[in-house]
């Protein structure tokens, strides 16, 4: 049966990963599962296993943006899979010497690579590669402009179910600039997606988008409703280098206002945990009191990226 999702083969397997949205809770719940294969339990301290699966492929790291810990994530899962890797350093491509993006696809084609994985500015620009890209080869989106960051969203949603098991039964909270973040966007797909309870978006008025309602979360603008009888927060970074106009009066007033504080920490509940894609900003988004404390799994986060990235790289070329 074909499909018109351009994520999915013929047989509805992963080819692309470039959102979340439109995939099914089978397929990221599959995901999930395939990562958590390529944990070692075993040893006195837990570690990634490495898996053959990619030998003779060619994965090329295409990262039109900076992004030190999505790309060596995304290096690391490659080569623990067994393929070359190839980052692409855009800055002294021909990109920077007025080389079309789509010749330098064509170009990066002809050299045999199996996969793109691709960070850029502008949203649709992974989407764009996928289309027209060669049959063969596999686009894996780390992030494009303000639209999405799937592999970000599924390795949030692996550290979720290592605490919480059920999706069913949780709210979570996301809090910060929802406005600017690609983050935001894909972990509120993978939410309702996996069927949570309840998603809540936290911010000032500035910093959310038009109608954010229509993606089914509910809105709130104050700190201490919106953390009432939370099990997740997710803390985001004010993203300064996108903010066009001043949209906040200062970074100390957000922090008075939206910071996650140790006593605003205490109006979830007593197990809720708290999560930040990073990098973090302290003072601005959250107390370090509160991001080094023991409900904070942030660096498990960075941790559990490793595998969900190789699982998304061996179901979409393996596909």
């Amino acid at each position: 049966m074909m499909t018109s999702n351009l994520q999915l083969t013929a047989e509805g397997k992963l080819k692309h990963f470039l959102t979340p949205e439109g995939l099914s809770s089978t397929l990221l719940t599959n995901i999930l599962d395939k990562a958590e294969t390529f944990f070692d339990h075993s040893a006195s301290q837990v570690k990634i296993k490495s898996m053959p699966l990619l030998r003779d492929k060619t994965v090329v790291n295409l990262f039109f943006e900076n992004s030190t810990r999505t790309r060596t994530t995304f290096e690391l899962a490659a080569k623990h899979l067994g393929a070359e890797v190839v980052n692409m350093n855009i800055a002294t491509s021909a990109t920077s010497k007025g080389e079309s993006l789509l010749d330098t696809i064509r170009n990066l084609e002809s050299m045999f690579v199996d996969a793109f994985v691709v960070r850029h500015a502008v949203s649709g620009a992974a989407h764009f590669i996928a289309q027209q890209t060669a049959s063969h080869i596999s686009v894996i989106n780390a992030g494009d402009g303000q639209h999405a960051h799937p592999t970000q969203a599924m390795l949030d949603m692996f550290t979720i179910r290592q605490h919480k098991k059920d999706f069913s039964h949780l709210r979570v909270a996301i809090v910060g600039d929802i406005l600017h973040s690609r983050v935001a966007r894909s972990e509120i797909h993978a939410l309702n997606i996996l069927g949570v309870k309840e998603i809540r978006v936290i911010a000032p008025k500035t910093l959310l988008p038009a109608k954010i309602e229509t993606l089914g979360v509910t809105v709130s603008h104050d700190m201490a409703q919106g953390l009432e009888d939370i099990d997740v927060i997710i803390m985001l970074r004010l993203q300064k280098e996108r903010m066009s106009s001043a949209l906040l009066p200062s970074e100390k007033e957000y922090f008075q206002c939206f910071g996650l504080t140790q006593n605003r920490l205490k109006l979830a509940k007593p197990d809720a945990i708290v999560m930040h894609p990073g990098p973090i900003n302290r003072g601005v988004e959250i107390e370090s009191q509160v991001a080094d404390g023991n409900q904070s799994v942030i660096l498990q986060q960075v941790s559990n990226g490793v595998a969900v990235r190789m699982a998304v790289m061996a179901m979409a070329m393996l596909s």
